[in-house]
């Protein structure tokens, strides 16, 4: 059992952080989709964000619910474990976006402690842009109870394993891909940026950051299923199953999952080689067609 010097803060539980501002530049988009090698005309260009690039301005959100939770000499445990946007519209250059964050629950588990925290992001007029879970991880650490709410299910339907694929897209993890993604993604996190931080926390050299195979596996998805129109996009979510390396070859599966009210859905996995690096992936895609 937990001590009491290691408990997480329940009265935090539940509660916003303070706004956070972001202004919204076409360069800002320009530099988050060249730093994710996004082939999109648009998105390089700038005139409508990638919709990962949806992170950026809720960054500073994500991060304080789970400091303000969790004791501080638990948070080198913690890991990114799932990601689940919802989208009510895209992000455009000149957007001044106000974004919150909360912890809605956690879950103590015998190898660990899964936390969600609930972001929104909304305009300065109050206009909601879009809604955000993410799950975290707390390595070997049980908190004893479960607490709250935890995000929303996107588990991957096993069954479609027997169906043929609709599609797949690749993408290439380039040497210098952590540095650039730093940069565009405001995420200063060692492990992706210093060999000898990233060896010492148990892992192999420099990681790739999750967010970033994950936007690379978005727009191979917007391209084989949406048409490149990020507008179709209503909600993208995923497990991040394995570490991605610089230099990695990435392969993203994808199958038609089911349709309804005009939206179809998506289920997919990303491979590197044999090893799935993104499971669980789920898209809701408005249907054109």
């Amino acid at each position: 059992m937990p001590g009491p010097d290691s408990e997480f803060d329940d009265a935090n539980v539940g509660l916003w952080t303070d706004p956070e501002l972001f202004e919204v530049t076409a360069e800002k988009i320009s530099e988050y989709a060249r730093a994710t090698n996004d082939p999109i005309e648009a998105h390089l260009n700038g005139d409508i964000a990638p919709p990962v690039f949806a992170i950026v301005p809720v960054f500073d959100s994500m991060m304080s619910p789970t400091v303000d939770v969790m004791p501080v000499e638990l948070v080198p445990r913690v890991v990114h474990g799932e990601q689940d946007f919802h989208f009510h519209r895209p992000i455009v250059p000149g957007d001044k976006l106000v974004s919150r964050g909360k912890m809605i629950g956690y879950e103590g588990l015998s190898n660990g402690t899964r936390a969600a925290v609930y972001l929104e992001c909304r305009t300065e007029a109050g206009e909601l842009v879009n809604e955000q879970y993410v799950t975290v991880f707390v390595r070997n650490y049980d908190a004893g109870k479960k607490l709250g709410e935890l995000s929303p299910n996107h588990k991957f339907d096993e069954r479609l394993l027997a169906e043929p694929m609709l599609a797949k897209a690749v993408a290439h993890v380039d040497a210098d891909q952590t540095f650039r993604y730093s940069v565009a993604s405001g995420d200063p996190m060692p492990i992706h940026l210093d060999d000898e931080i990233a060896r010492s926390a148990g892992l192999p050299g420099i990681i790739a950051h999750g967010l970033c195979t994950m936007a690379m596996t978005s727009w191979g998805l917007l391209a084989e299923v949406a048409g490149s129109d990020v507008k179709r996009l209503k909600r993208l979510a995923v497990r991040f199953a394995k570490p991605v390396l610089p230099r990695d070859d990435l392969e993203t599966q994808i199958w038609k999952s089911g349709s309804s009210a005009g939206v179809a859905t998506y289920a997919f996995q990303t491979a590197r080689g044999e090893d799935l690096v993104i499971t669980d992936g789920l898209a809701e895609v408005i249907d054109e067609s």
